[in-house]
């Protein structure tokens, strides 16, 4: 009786594509802050037995179809830039992207992020420079936004008041100014927003309709918001901070 080999969950055409975004980078101890910053990708290889891409650390796989659904690089040392031909953009089935604190030479979020549609998750803090309104365009699926500390100066597009799935919104010194949409604040699934140190930032705090906003928190200190906390902040029972 013979038996057939166990085959590498993984799908060829993505571990390419990870180990081609693996070598589009130098590994910089200096990329990262956080003092206990390691090279994730240093596992991503195909030596010996290591071929399954979905056992690399950082890399999350469905495991029925064997696509790459989520990708954590925090902290990983990597220094360089990502470009529109970057192999990044062919992970399609991506749903959870975290490249915090890793320095991308300031370059910026290419239109091609559009391609990762099925983005829920994004978390670009102290990395990457990102066209904010472009990303509310194409990423319309969004559950978490976290742009923290990231050199953003911008306008705060009425688009951003679209993302109906939106539960987290993390923009805190983001050199933001102008005013701050309103409709933002009534985003049904909203639960946490942070606009804090974007001191040209302005607004006020709009009327809470009873039972319609989740809001639990809302940091805007260091802001030029304006104007008396509506009455109807009462109506917010589940907030904790603002």
């Amino acid at each position: 009786m013979s038996f057939s080999s166990v085959q590498p969950l993984c799908r060829d055409h993505e571990r390419s594509n990870l180990l081609q975004f693996k070598e589009s980078f130098v590994i910089n101890q200096s990329a990262s802050s956080d003092p206990s910053a390691y090279p994730k990708v240093a596992s991503w290889t195909l030596e010996g037995n290591n071929s399954d891409c979905c056992s690399w650390d950082g890399v999350e796989c469905d495991e029925v179809t064997g696509h790459v659904i989520g990708l954590d690089l925090n902290s990983s040392c990597l220094y360089g830039s990502i470009n529109s031909n970057s192999s990044l953009f062919h992970l399609v089935h991506l749903q959870r992207l975290n490249l915090a604190d890793n320095h991308f030479n300031y370059s910026q979020i290419p239109s091609t992020v559009s391609n990762l549609s099925k983005l829920t998750y994004l978390d670009l803090s102290y990395s990457m420079k990102p066209s904010l309104r472009s990303l509310v365009e194409n990423l319309t699926h969004l559950e978490k936004l976290d742009l923290s500390g990231v050199n953003i100066i911008s306008l705060v597009p009425n688009i951003l008041a679209n993302l109906s799935s939106l539960k987290f919104l993390h923009l805190p010194d983001c050199g933001l100014y102008g005013e701050f949409p309103i409709g933002i604040f009534k985003l049904p699934n909203l639960r946490v927003l942070d606009v804090q140190y974007n001191k040209g930032l302005t607004g006020y705090l709009p009327d809470f309709q009873h039972g319609v906003v989740p809001l639990r928190k809302c940091c805007s200190q260091d802001t030029s918001f304006s104007g008396k906390l509506p009455a109807s902040m009462g109506n917010l029972g589940s907030l904790t901070k603002n």
